[in-house]
Order: structure tokens, then C-alpha cells, then sequence
């Protein structure tokens, strides 16, 4: 999960606040597709949503995404794009949808909008990991999670706007939770309705139904809202009344986490699927098991029924879809899958199936009449016995799936499953689910060469260079896609001459931080539509608020400015372009504590929890001045004849060329006059000195080789250096040392 930095409260505390991080995750060139595993599934049929049907998918990228249902067809509609974490369960409720996040928050949207959240809601403490609604009052909503905790939503509440009064984002308080505490008292209407008694104006609180020690991974809810059940890690089914959150009844039997719970219309039954690789059905009048089917081989991780709970499809662990009779315990292998089973929707004739893979996939599943499908035979009784069914498959009694292709397929994109940062921090090789080794530049956010099926280690070797950069950046693959992730003051440590990028007029001392150009690149939308600030508004006497400041006009000590030119970047640089066609998203944390993510062309500069740093670096190109420089010592080479121009230690910017070394030591073989701060000097060369100012004596002495211009070699460890090699490379591949560098020179030949 995306942990950003807090930029809470700090007062009274000695420690220095955490600056906000900042992240980018770099989107495939289509994006409409998903790039990781399908959580969850969501169907919107055309009688409820007045137009078509429409399959809602969320997935472990991050994003839900709106597919419209036509001629038998699946086209991409909408990204909803909010969640900065994991999807793992979101239910339509009327004409919302409500999805949840390991990034432990609930988001509602319009279903049928443009993809923009209209509320977040926090209340957990963990990851949230499932929903349930009650179909027939479509207000109120369950949801649970890693945390044990269990929390009943009413929607209408919930999204109310909040007083205009309150000095708070319109879904957030300053504690980063929706409305205040837990002990907010609610009442129940007549019509089973939640409602707040309390009669504060700035927010409200769901319904907690405390009881569970521990994950709750599975909830449903009958149709009117009177039972929601729920089961997690303890083994057991918990029976509530979601209307109070108070405990109904505990029924024990699964030997293993409960993953799967289906509750019929009427709340009669309930069906739970485990770990334990069992189903069962329990008759909650009577409060016990009725039925156990052992059907599958692995663990059960989803659940489906037909309307009038006479049969159920489930899936899981072994990848494999059952469709079973509950009163006769005939089972069928429907189909399988090449990964396992997340979730199951079945919408009339097709069931949806949704995997770790990043394609849907729908199957044949006469959900009308099921029958049909044991008639195409290949079925078995289910067993009543734990790992029956795994024992069967071990003794040669496999069932033959009744169908061998999907009808349809909403295919996705594969997802990162391995990444290498290059040595010069900008590009990252990645390898694929299918295998595919491809190259990023991260500073663009696009691929720049794609390898097909090659081997990764091997490609690693080949693109191997011998530089050294600092790193700038940590970076993760959670998403399915390349996260980026930038912490100040340490991703403003590297930079790199400009005509290594290819820069055209740029001079060759002109340096370029890797950080402040990306960041101006991934914010340009935004500066572009941000409210300027008129003559009047700046606070606090600042000037440079709101105004672009060159770096010239910045104040630099003299030690500061490398290779004696000032770094005037804006001026000759654009800043690195991202696509607009698969942009990049950013993900940062908002005032009050939680996250948020959108995609920067979306971006419209009203967005004002971007953190300080980066405003001020894309904006005023302000960051904060890392040391880029490295000390060492330059001596003649043992043999050499040359004299000893230097005392003390040197110091130069860290990307410095070797060959400026060489040309430095040239200029000090041939100086007639001693250094008098020209700009001739060593300032002019990248190169300052150690002590307050340099012996001239040792250069007034050097009379046999005043008048020629020989040619120097820079040697460490004895070792001739590459003249295109920085002192950062020679550190780290030839010294090798925790002392400070040493090199030597010596004179090849003159003319």
C-alpha cells in the first residue's frame, strides 16, 4: 500500500514534521484497460440504470472502470480514478456506486457520471476489504475490514453536504475521519432508515457492529436491510441486525478463514465459502449447518446464486468455476481458469469472473435454467467431507469442464511483476506476467523500447553502464504499474549535464536536476489552469508567491554555483513531457491526513494539498540544495615528473567529467600568474579548493612547462580513467574506498 508521508500536527514535539511525499504511477499506453488483478465485479442492468447495461469492474490498479453491455459486446465507458490503493470490493447502490481500498477509505460515485467522486468516507483503521448493500433499501451499506471492524452506512447521511460553517473540506474534518466520533447516537425510522440525533451540523458517523477480534473478509445483507452476516479469520458466521449493530447469533463449523457469504432474499439461509475448501448452508431460523458441499480442491473465494437460491456457482483458489444443486448436491465443473477466482456476478445467461489476472472473462451459465447445464453431463455428487473433492482429483476422478471457452473476454493489460532501476536513475527495466522485458523512462513516463520474451537478467547485464547517480526516487510495483515516489529534500540529490539529454543549444556546464524537471512536467496542466494571483493578494510580504523566480534571481553562495555558470535550466530547458494520451496519475495526501490520486491532465489548479515543495519547485524552480559535490585529492602519479600543483582537498560537482579534471590540471601546468579570482579561475573550471585559497608558489615554480600544453591522464588505483567518466563513477566502481577519492595525473606527451 501507498503509505504517504503525514504532514499532521507536530506541535510540541521535537522531531521535525514529515514532509508529504509525492508519487506518480505511470499508466500503459492504453488505459483503458486494467493493468492488475480484477477484485471485484458490479453489474447495472439497462431497467435500473434507464440506457444499458453496464459491468463495473475494480481492480488492484487502483482504478474501477465502466464497461456498457451491447449486442453482446463489453466496450470500455469510464476510469473512476479516486482510490489510491487496491480495490477490493465495490456493489451499486440505486444509482451509486460504492467501492473500498486498502487505502482504508469508501468512495461513492455517480454510476453513470464521468468517473469524478462525489464522497469519501473514513471510518477504518485498515485496509477495507468487502461491501454488502441491501437491495431493496438502497441506502443503506456494510462494509469491513482488516481492522475487525464492521460499520453500516446510511448513503443519504453520509453524503449530505456538510455546513458551510465548518471550517473542513466538505468530506473531511481535520482528523481525517467523516463526521465525529464513534459515539455519535443514531436512530432507526420506521421505514429502517439510519438516522443521526446528533445534532451537530458538521458531519456524521456510520453504525459500528463491534463484536469481531479480528479480519473481516466476507459480508452480505437480505434485501430489506434486516441481517447482514459476516465472517473474517475466527471461522465463524456473525448474524447482526444492521439497523442497531447489535449481535444476532455466532455459528461455528469452517475449520478455516470464512472468504465468501451469500444470505437469500428472505434471510432464511446463508451460504459461506472458506479456506477450509467447503461450502455450507446454514439455516439461520434453526441457527445451524444444514448442508456441507465439498466440491472444490482449494480454497473458496467467491460466491454466486441463481434468483431463487436453488443453485450456487462458486470459485476459488483452484481456479475453478462448480455450479451445484443445493437440494440434490449434484455438482457441475463449469469451467476453468488459468488464475484463481477473486469474484463471481451472474447476470441472466453469463457469469462473470473476475481473477488475479487483469481480464474479465464471461461464461455460459444458463442462469435461467441450470438445469440445462448438468444435462451436458460430467457431473458428481458433492461430498460432505473437507478435501473430498481433493482426494478424488488424486485418485484420477477429475471432472471434464462443461465449457471451454469464455464467451466473452474484456481484456486487460499484463501487470509488472519485476523491476530493475538503472544505473542512471532514469530508466527502469520491468518484465511483465506474460514475460514481456520492456524499458521505462521515468522522466517521460513512457516506454522507450519494448524486448518481446527475453530474459530479464540477461537484458539487465547487457544495459548495464558504469555511472553512478544518486538515488533520487524509490519506486514499487504494487499497482501493477510503475509507482514513483519522491520524498524532499532527497530527490533534489542528482542531476546531470544538460547535453547528456540531448538538449540542443544548451551550454556544456549547464546542469539539470532530474527531480525539479519532472516535477514541472507532471505539474504543467496544472500551472497552466491555476488562478493567477492578483497584485493584491499575496500574504505575509511575500514577493515570490504565485510568480515564476528564475534561479538567477535566487540567492547561491558562491560554493553553490557549480562549473561557474548558474543553472538558468528554465531557460533553456522545457520540462520533461508525459503524454497526454496515457498520462501519468500523482498521488499525494490532502490537508487533513488522507490520500488522493487523479491524473495530471485532470488536474484543473484548484488542487491545493499538493505539497509546498512541489508548487514551489515546478513554479518558482525553489528546491532545496542538496550537497552534489565530492571531495578528493589530486596528486602527481608515483614516477611522474610533473610537479604537485595542489594542496589539500578539492572539491567539484559529483556528475564532474574526469576530463574536466584532466583539463584543470592543464591550466594549473601552464598558469603564468597565480589565481586571483578571475574567471580563469578554478571557479570556472567546477573545481574550488579546500583550503582558503590556493598555493601559488607551487604554480610560479612550474618554469618547464609554462610555454607547452601537454596532455594529461587522471589516474585511480592506478588505473587510467575514461575522460567522459564523473568523479560520482570513479568513487564508486574504481576507489571504492570510504576515504575521501584520490587521483593522480601524469603527462603523456606535449606539443
Amino acid at each position: 500500500m501507498h503509505r504517504v508521508g503525514s504532514a499532521g500536527n507536530t506541535a510540541g514535539s521535537s522531531r521535525p514534521r514529515k514532509e508529504k511525499r509525492f508519487t506518480y504511477v505511470l499508466n500503459d499506453a492504453d488505459n483503458k484497460k486494467h493493468c492488475a488483478g480484477i477484485n471485484c465485479l458490479s453489474y447495472l442492468n439497462a431497467s435500473a440504470s434507464g440506457t444499458s447495461d453496464y459491468l463495473f469492474t475494480g481492480s488492484r490498479d487502483g482504478t474501477l472502470k465502466r464497461w456498457e453491455y451491447q449486442n453482446g459486446d463489453a466496450n470500455f465507458s469510464a476510469t473512476f480514478e479516486s482510490h489510491v490503493d487496491w480495490i477490493n470490493d465495490a456493489i451499486i447502490v440505486g444509482q451509486n456506486l460504492v467501492s473500498c481500498s486498502s487505502d482504508t477509505t469508501l468512495k461513492v460515485w455517480n454510476c453513470l457520471a464521468d468517473g469524478a467522486c462525489t464522497k469519501t468516507l473514513r471510518q477504518h483503521s485498515d485496509y477495507v476489504i468487502c461491501l454488502a448493500a441491501a437491495e431493496k433499501n438502497s441506502n443503506i451499506v456494510a462494509s469491513g475490514g482488516l481492522g475487525g471492524e464492521v460499520f453500516i452506512w446510511d448513503l443519504d447521511a453520509a453524503i449530505a453536504p456538510i455546513a458551510k460553517s465548518v471550517d473542513a473540506k466538505e468530506d473531511e474534518v481535520p482528523n481525517g475521519n467523516s463526521g465525529p466520533a464513534l459515539s455519535t447516537l443514531c436512530n432507526v425510522s420506521s421505514s429502517g432508515n439510519i438516522v443521526s440525533t446528533n445534532g451537530k451540523s458538521h458531519g456524521y458517523s456510520p453504525i459500528a457492529a463491534k463484536g469481531h477480534k479480528d479480519s473481516v473478509y466476507a459480508l452480505d445483507m437480505n434485501d430489506t436491510g434486516t441481517l447482514l452476516v459476516s465472517g473474517g479469520t475466527e471461522k465463524v458466521v456473525r448474524v447482526w441486525d444492521p439497523r442497531t449493530g447489535s449481535k444476532n447469533m455466532k455459528l461455528r463449523g469452517h475449520t478455516d478463514n470464512i472468504r465468501a457469504l451469500l444470505i437469500d432474499s428472505t434471510g432464511r439461509y446463508c451460504l459461506s465459502g472458506s479456506s477450509d475448501s467447503m461450502i455450507r448452508l446454514w439455516d439461520l431460523g434453526q441457527q445451524r449447518c444444514v448442508h456441507s458441499y465439498a466440491v472444490h480442491t482449494d480454497s473458496v473465494w467467491a460466491l454466486a446464486s441463481t434468483p431463487s437460491f436453488g443453485h450456487v456457482y462458486s470459485g476459488g483458489r483452484d481456479q475453478s468455476v462448480y455450479l451445484t444443486d443445493l437440494s440434490t448436491r449434484e455438482s457441475v465443473l463449469l469451467c476453468t481458469n488459468e488464475h484463481p477466482i477473486l469474484q463471481l456476478s451472474l447476470q441472466d445467461d453469463t457469469i462473470w469472473v473476475a481473477t488475479t489476472d487483469s481480464s474479465v472473462y464471461g461464461w455460459p451459465a444458463e442462469g435461467q435454467s441450470p438445469q440445462k447445464v448438468f444435462q451436458k453431463g460430467g457431473s458428481f455428487l458433492a461430498g460432505n467431507l473437507s478435501f473430498s473433492r481433493a482426494r478424488a482429483s488424486l485418485e484420477g476422478s477429475a471432472p471434464v469442464p462443461v465449457y471451454k471457452e469464455p464467451s466473452f473476454t474484456i481484456p486487460g493489460v499484463p501487470a509488472i511483476v519485476q523491476h530493475e532501476i538503472m544505473n542512471n536513475r532514469r530508466h527502469v527495466l520491468t518484465k511483465d506476467t506474460v514475460g514481456s522485458v520492456k524499458l521505462w523512462e521515468i522522466t517521460r513516463g513512457a516506454v522507450i523500447e519494448d524486448f518481446g520474451k527475453v530474459s530479464f537478467d540477461d537484458k539487465k547485464k547487457e544495459l548495464f553502464e558504469m555511472v553512478s547517480i544518486p538515488a533520487w526516487f524509490t519506486m514499487d510495483a504494487r499497482l501493477g504499474c510503475l509507482s514513483v515516489h519522491l520524498d524532499t529534500p532527497q530527490c533534489f540529490s542528482a542531476e546531470i549535464y544538460a547535453v547528456d539529454l540531448n538538449v540542443t543549444g544548451a551550454q556544456e556546464d549547464l546542469k539539470i536536476n532530474l527531480a525539479h524537471e519532472t516535477l514541472r512536467g507532471l505539474l504543467v496542466h496544472w500551472s497552466k489552469r491555476r488562478p493567477k494571483p492578483g497584485p493584491h493578494s499575496l500574504s505575509n510580504g511575500d514577493s515570490s508567491i504565485g510568480k515564476d523566480v528564475s534561479l538567477k534571481n535566487l540567492p547561491h553562495p558562491r560554493s553553490d554555483v557549480d562549473d561557474g555558470s548558474e543553472n538558468h535550466a528554465n531557460n533553456v530547458l522545457p520540462s520533461f513531457e508525459f503524454s497526454t494520451v496515457s498520462p501519468p496519475s500523482i498521488i499525494t495526501e490532502s490537508s487533513s491526513g488522507g490520500p488522493w490520486r487523479k491524473r495530471i491532465t485532470d488536474l484543473d489548479g484548484t488542487e491545493d494539498d499538493l505539497p509546498w515543495w512541489c508548487v514551489d519547485c515546478a513554479e518558482n524552480g525553489r528546491f532545496p540544495k542538496e550537497n552534489t559535490k565530492c571531495g578528493f585529492y589530486l596528486h602527481p602519479a608515483e614516477g611522474s615528473p610533473a610537479p604537485n600543483i595542489t594542496q589539500g582537498k578539492l572539491s567539484a560537482p559529483r556528475i564532474l567529467r574526469v576530463l574536466k579534471v584532466a583539463n584543470y590540471v592543464v591550466e594549473k601546468l601552464v598558469l603564468e600568474k597565480p589565481l586571483d579570482g578571475s574567471p580563469d579561475s578554478a571557479f570556472a573550471m567546477g573545481l574550488t579548493s579546500g583550503t582558503s585559497a590556493l598555493d601559488s608558489s607551487s604554480r610560479l615554480g612550474l618554469k618547464p612547462w609554462q610555454k607547452l600544453k601537454p596532455s594529461v591522464e587522471i589516474l585511480c588505483n592506478n588505473q587510467v580513467l575514461s575522460p567522459e567518466m564523473s568523479l560520482a563513477t570513479v568513487r564508486t566502481y574504481i576507489w571504492k574506498k570510504p576515504e575521501d577519492l584520490i587521483l593522480n595525473y601524469r603527462v603523456v606527451q606535449s606539443r
